[in-house]
């Protein structure tokens, strides 16, 4: 099972609350966090947000896509980051994240969501997949381990 692990501040951080200077210590942690999950086998990817860099919200209003706003206004609206994990079950997931160093203040709320794979939807479902996006399905679910649940 493939879960994502989202990382954002809490309500009660405003976009004054940020450290002084960075903390190196405190990276690195980070750091031994993705390559113990890397080791382990379960870490497919993370990364963090540019908190500075530009963003966009796009919204369906009336059956088109338009701009909402961008870049974001609240601090709390961001994302920090992510890590996409692969485990064998919810519990294995929250494992990993109580297990995750804070202390950057975009990483105080972890938010763990079970992605869909094959083993969650219909053979039809899988079936229109498959004949709309046939490259696209062969390779989105490659792994072992997500063939397996």
């Amino acid at each position: 099972m493939r879960f994502i692990i989202t990382a954002q501040s809490s309500a009660e951080k405003t976009a004054t609350d940020h450290q002084s200077e960075f903390d190196i210590e405190l990276f690195k942690a980070y750091m031994r966090f993705n390559e113990e999950m890397h080791q382990a086998g379960v870490l497919v990817a993370s990364e963090g947000l540019n908190p500075a860099a530009k963003g966009a919200r796009v919204a369906v209003a009336s059956g088109k896509r338009h701009l909402v706003d961008g870049p974001f206004a609240e601090s709390k609206e961001l994302v920090g980051g992510f890590y996409l994990i692969e485990v064998g079950s919810l519990d294995e997931a929250i494992q990993w994240a109580l297990r995750a160093p804070s202390g950057f203040g975009t990483d105080d709320i972890l938010d763990i969501r079970q992605l869909t794979g094959p083993g969650d939807l219909p053979p039809e479902i899988l079936q229109l997949i498959t004949e709309a996006a046939p490259t696209w399905s062969a390779e989105a679910w490659r792994s072992p381990k997500s063939q397996a649940t």
